[in-house]
C-alpha cells in the first residue's frame, strides 16, 4: 500500500494527528477521533504495517504513538509542489518508561 493510499483515509489522518500530539491507548483515541475501538484497531493495524505507528506497553494498555515524521506538503502555482514523505524520529517516546508503570 502506498503512503498516499494509506492516508487517504480521513480516519487515518486523524489518528495521526491525534498521535502527532501524544501516544494514545486504543479506547482513548477511539473516543477523541469518534469512531469505535474495533475500526481504530483496523485504522492503527495498517499505518503499525506501514511503519507509521508503533507502540509500548504500560500496566495492561498498549500506547500507539507516530515511530516516523509525516509530513505533507503542497503549494498552489506557480511552485506546483506537493510533497508527501516519511522520516525518522528524533526523540524517542518510550524513552524513560517502564513496562510495568501505570
Amino acid at each position: 500500500m502506498s503512503l498516499i493510499d494509506l492516508i487517504g483515509s480521513k480516519a487515518r489522518i486523524e489518528i495521526i494527528r491525534e498521535l502527532s500530539r501524544e501516544p494514545q491507548y486504543v479506547s482513548q483515541l477511539a473516543e477523541t477521533v469518534g469512531m469505535d475501538g474495533k475500526t481504530a484497531v483496523h485504522h492503527l493495524s495498517k499505518l503499525e504495517e506501514a511503519g507509521l505507528v508503533a507502540y509500548y506497553e504500560r500496566g495492561n494498555r498498549k500506547y500507539y504513538y507516530l515511530a516516523k515524521t509525516v509530513e505533507l506538503r503542497a503549494a498552489p502555482p506557480p511552485e506546483r509542489t506537493f510533497v508527501l514523505q516519511t522520516g525518522e524520529r528524533r526523540d524517542d517516546p518510550t524513552a524513560g518508561r517502564s513496562v510495568t508503570d501505570d
